[in-house]
């Protein structure tokens, strides 16, 4: 990946089918084939939700994630700060791995969510391995490590800022 990727919000009424596709396909690609975990990917929250993509300068999906608004999804541990909204469904496109996109798109929707939701604390379900990741943008775990469909999680809030 040579140049900076171009990142878009998108309410839902405002998706083309392609977009669309594209953002369940990677999302399906990564989270029930290449995790080899089957489970109920579509939801049914994406209507309600906004959802970042970043795009290589040749237009290909690159790296996504939705942002929740408050009040929608409660994460496992039901903690009083996940009030706020959430973000989920992180995922990064195979050839764009190691080289920060994950770091960069997250930034972009803390950016957006402090603009968005000022003042409200940020939630998150993360997958327990990425942790680590999660900390250093300023999660805090909320709960132990749970089972969630075959891949252990924790629920982290990033406080309001």
């Amino acid at each position: 990946m040579s140049a900076e990727p171009s990142y878009r919000w998108h309410r839902w009424h405002e998706l083309s089918a392609d977009t669309l596709y594209a953002f369940l396909k990677l999302r399906s690609d990564i989270f029930v084939v290449e995790q080899n975990c089957v489970f109920p990917e579509m939801d049914g929250i994406d209507p309600q939700c906004e959802h970042l993509t970043a795009l290589d300068d040749r237009g290909q999906l690159m790296a996504y994630l939705r942002l929740v608004p408050p009040g929608v999804k409660r994460p496992h541990s039901e903690s009083p700060a996940a009030s706020g909204p959430a973000i989920g469904r992180v995922v990064v496109a195979m050839p764009a791995r190691g080289t920060g996109l994950g770091r960069r798109i997250m930034l972009q929707a803390l950016q957006h969510c402090a603009q968005r939701y000022p003042q409200q604390p940020v939630s998150l379900s993360g997958q327990q391995h990425l942790e680590a990741f999660y900390a250093s943008l300023g999660f805090v775990t909320q709960c132990q490590a749970y089972l969630e469909d075959g891949i252990w999680h924790v629920d982290m809030v990033r406080a309001a800022g």
